[in-house]
């Protein structure tokens, strides 16, 4: 057995038991465990790891733990640049894309509301969510850092809000994707793109009072519902832009 000192930084407190958090302490490793293993045998999921430095020096998730290190583990960087520094993950994702577990059905609609192709299943394992995830290149949604710590996952975010409103908020603000929202163009049932299509195609397929009161009209090739900029419209308008200005306001 070895001996090594941890102090983790900022939001990775939470995962941590009580007595760990805000401070340095020390804990026992298994000869040659690697700085992954540790951290999430402590509680916090590889995903909401940006960077760890082991004595001074940044290292991956592989390195192996010496007698004495002191290893120091920080959450994703908002405004320090570590540019020179090793991240943990080799690359960011360059289509932003999202898969959602059981417990964020409310989020995923709201997330293709701002434009963000989310899938999401209340019926999707964690082994299937894995698979989509590694093939498709989507960073995992979820309150269940078990999930998280499966070795295939490397974008996850642990989302700590509980209302679907606060979660988005959350998600735009730890993500920064304000700069990225395409708010309107997916469809919220079946997370694909909305089609814009002449008056005369919704006859029929709407109220007569919308038909008369409106001039535009998208509608979803799959699901064949018809959409129009109606009251509903307006409220979901008012929250993208609540969401978009409270991403980019200072705290």
């Amino acid at each position: 057995m070895v001996t090594a000192t941890f102090r983790f930084y900022e939001e990775l407190n939470d995962f941590l038991a009580r007595p760990q958090r805000r401070q340095s302490f020390s804990c026992a490793c298994a000869r040659n465990a690697s700085a992954k293993h540790m951290i999430e045998a402590l509680g916090v999921p590889h995903t909401e790891v940006e960077l760890i430095l082991v004595n001074g020096e940044s290292v991956g998730f592989d390195h192996a733990l010496q007698d004495g290190d002191r290893v120091a583990v920080y959450p994703k960087f908002e405004a320090l640049d570590i540019q020179p520094l090793l991240r943990v993950r080799e690359r960011p994702l360059r289509v932003i894309r999202f898969i959602a577990d059981a417990h964020m059905g409310g989020l995923a609609q709201l997330l293709r509301l701002a434009g963000f192709d989310t899938l999401y299943d209340n019926h999707y394992e964690d082994a299937r969510i894995e698979a989509l995830a590694l093939d498709e290149d989507r960073i995992v949604l979820t309150r269940d850092r078990e999930l998280l710590k499966r070795r295939t996952i490397t974008h996850g975010c642990y989302v700590r809000t509980l209302k679907p409103e606060a979660q988005l908020r959350e998600v735009f603000g730890r993500l920064d994707l304000a700069r990225s929202a395409r708010p309107f163009r997916l469809c919220l049932t079946c997370n694909v793109p909305l089609r814009r299509i002449q008056k005369d195609e919704a006859a029929g397929r709407v109220p007569e009072g919308v038909f008369e009161r409106h001039a535009q009209f998208v509608t979803c090739d799959v699901c064949r519902r018809v959409f129009w900029e109606g009251s509903h419209w307006q409220r979901m308008r008012a929250l993208m832009d609540s969401v978009a200005g409270s991403a980019h306001a200072p705290e």
